[in-house]
């Protein structure tokens, strides 16, 4: 399961992120910090798989927060967030060593997407990777990955679109095979990379 660091001064922010966050399949245990300097500590202490730094307050702390990392541990998988449009500090903080950036405005499917990009290269590479063109996927197989997408179960999406759980999981199956993935986490996670879905 992925592991998930969230760094923002604002418990508001932070909690919000969270529970985007842990609807999203494939995501484990994620951890809430105020400071750059706890960032730092924690993430030293326990590397986690993606670390999320909030810009909005102080946005020379949050680039420093994100180089820092880097420096420490080139690997870090780190996505940075504050205003939006602002192309400047989008340029700053991926030749940061930033993997991503991440407006305020963004809707929930806009949050999950840079993580789900992350999830999907973190993860253990799919068998193969055809493009979004190259994938067919019937209206039913489409509701089911949406279902995932949204943290649901197999028996949540059958009551839904009013199939038995077996049948989802024949089309979750059939999915699986059409877009080259083993898990549900990574069925979402290629589906947002490939604008299967937004």
């Amino acid at each position: 399961m992925t592991t998930v660091l969230i760094c923002d001064d604002r418990r508001s922010v932070r909690d919000g992120l969270a529970r985007v966050l842990s609807a999203f399949p494939g995501v484990g245990r994620i951890d809430c910090v105020s400071t750059d300097e706890e960032l730092y500590l924690r993430y030293v202490r326990e590397p986690v798989d993606i670390v999320l730094v909030g810009m909005q307050r102080a946005l020379s702390v949050g680039l420093t927060a994100a180089r820092k990392l880097v420096a420490a541990d080139p690997g870090a998988n780190v996505i940075v967030f504050g205003a939006p449009g602002d192309a400047p500090t989008v340029a700053t903080a991926i030749a940061g060593g930033a993997r991503g950036y991440l407006r305020w405005d963004a809707s929930r499917p806009e949050v999950v997407a840079p993580v789900a990009s992350t999830l999907a290269n973190v993860s253990v590479p799919a068998p193969r990777d055809p493009s979004a063109s190259d994938v067919h996927l019937t209206q039913r197989e489409m509701q089911v990955l949406y279902g995932m997408s949204q943290g649901k179960s197999n028996g949540e999406i059958g009551r839904e679109l009013f199939l038995a759980e077996d049948t989802v999981k024949t089309h979750a199956k059939r999915m699986f095979v059409k877009l080259g993935v083993r898990d549900r986490a990574q069925a979402v996670a290629h589906g947002f990379r490939r604008g299967l879905m937004t």
